[in-house]
């Protein structure tokens, strides 16, 4: 029997706690609770869980100071939940680290689902044997050895290792950072709209017709941007990834 999958929710009001832990719970996962932001840290560390939740608003410190202390050391995926509405609390939660975010009130399904999809996307290494997605799409301006592996003007991709580097030096991306740069690899030129990455991120491999909101896909700006910042590369001035106007994005040309 394969071991038993690890949840924490970091969440100060008991009765949302007890419904998170109840969710990821009949999700299949071992769940332990934190009622602060410290404690869910030291619990992050000590357990390396493979989902977190995590409210934004703890008693001692806020959500986006945990996730940014917690990508420290964990590539767990973290879902934000919070009772702020606006634009700029979400973004700065994406930013600190967190991988997707929900609104409370929010709906015990769709958190089951948004975890669910997460949980299809590798966390570490793929089991011997196991291939990498194929895509469809021309990579003509990528090197591919048709394993996985991807060379493109200084940056390597390895999906087997899950690891990224630029001009030899390994970075350290989120595994949605990581999702998203091998899909533009696995894409070459052709470009992939927000829609598409949304889907990506979801485990869709093609539209099933699932709502996609101006949220969902500001997220993927977000992320996006995340990455771009890692890789040090510029939006004026590509050497990676090329922002295609209201519309997504693909890789930059190569030979640079």
């Amino acid at each position: 029997m394969s071991e038993a999958r690890v949840g924490l929710v970091i969440e100060d009001d008991q009765d949302i706690r007890e419904l998170v832990r109840t969710v990821l719970t009949q999700a299949g996962f071992d769940v332990t609770v934190a009622g602060s932001g410290s404690e869910g840290v030291k619990a992050a560390r000590t357990l390396n869980p493979d989902v977190i939740t995590l409210d934004l608003g703890l008693p001692d410190i806020d959500g986006f100071e945990v996730s940014r202390q917690i990508r420290e050391f964990s590539d767990a995926y973290i879902v934000m939940l919070t009772a702020r509405a606006e634009e700029l609390d979400t973004l700065i939660g994406l930013e600190s680290g967190a991988d997707d975010y929900l609104t409370k009130p929010f709906r015990p399904r769709e958190l089951r689902a948004r975890i669910a999809a997460m949980m299809r996307r590798p966390r570490s290494l793929p089991d011997a044997g196991e291939s990498p997605p194929v895509s469809d799409r021309p990579a003509d301006a990528v090197t591919g050895s048709g394993n996985g592996h991807y060379s493109h003007n200084g940056l390597d991709l390895s999906y087997a290792s899950r690891s990224v580097s630029v001009d030899g030096q390994e970075l350290n991306l989120t595994r949605t950072e990581f999702e998203l740069l091998y899909a533009l690899l696995e894409a070459g030129r052709t470009v992939r709209t927000k829609s598409d990455l949304v889907r990506r991120l979801r485990d869709e491999d093609y539209d099933v017709g699932s709502y996609i909101s101006e949220a969902d896909e500001r997220s993927v700006e977000v992320h996006m941007g995340n990455l771009r910042k890692k890789l040090g590369d510029s939006p004026q001035q590509p050497r990676w990834l090329q922002t295609v106007r209201g519309v997504g994005y693909r890789l930059a040309p190569g030979g640079r």
